[in-house]
């Protein structure tokens, strides 16, 4: 009979315990600014605030130290809309990667390149020649380097050097 009470009165504290978790909280709980309906005290409110935001600083400058930069977009990494030069006609309309070395000739002691574009006309190049996002640097008798302007933000070098060969597997390329 005593461990049935004792049972009862432990079925008892647990059912109020229970119900105690469950009641909403008596004191009414104060919720923070950005969740509150707008009422007509509001604009009051927002008035109140403008001392404080004139109490912040006005300019921001970002100090990356060594990490990436939150206001560069993700998805336009390389482009930056700001400086895109338009595109010439010919050789210097097009870009590195979109040449292939075809072939190499001598002429008046130096080599001199053919490249194809991607519009599939052929142009003879020489070394110092300009394409659209680099220069021709140096013709061999079995490739070409092109030493192109990397317009990468996040990138710590701003040139590198793009060699094109004359007889390129179907993998490389």
């Amino acid at each position: 009979m005593r461990t049935l009470s004792l049972t009862c009165i432990g079925l008892a504290l647990m059912a109020a315990l229970a119900h105690a978790q469950a009641a909403p909280p008596a004191a009414p709980v104060s919720t923070p600014a950005a969740h509150t309906v707008a009422t007509p005290a509001a604009p009051a409110q927002s008035a109140a605030e403008k001392p404080d935001s004139a109490a912040e600083p006005q300019g921001f400058t970002y100090n990356p130290d060594g990490r990436r930069d939150p206001f560069v977009s993700l998805t336009q990494r390389g482009s930056d809309s700001r400086s895109v030069a338009p595109r010439g006609a010919g050789l210097a309309g097009l870009d590195a990667s979109e040449v292939s070395l075809r072939g190499v000739l001598t002429s008046e002691g130096a080599f001199v390149g053919i490249l194809r574009g991607v519009d599939q006309k052929n142009y003879i190049v020489r070394v110092g020649d300009k394409l659209h996002d680099g220069t021709i640097r140096s013709i061999a008798k079995d490739s070409l380097v092109i030493l192109q302007q990397v317009n990468d933000p996040l990138s710590l070098e701003k040139e590198r050097e793009v060699r094109k060969l004359l007889r390129q597997t179907e993998e490389a390329k």
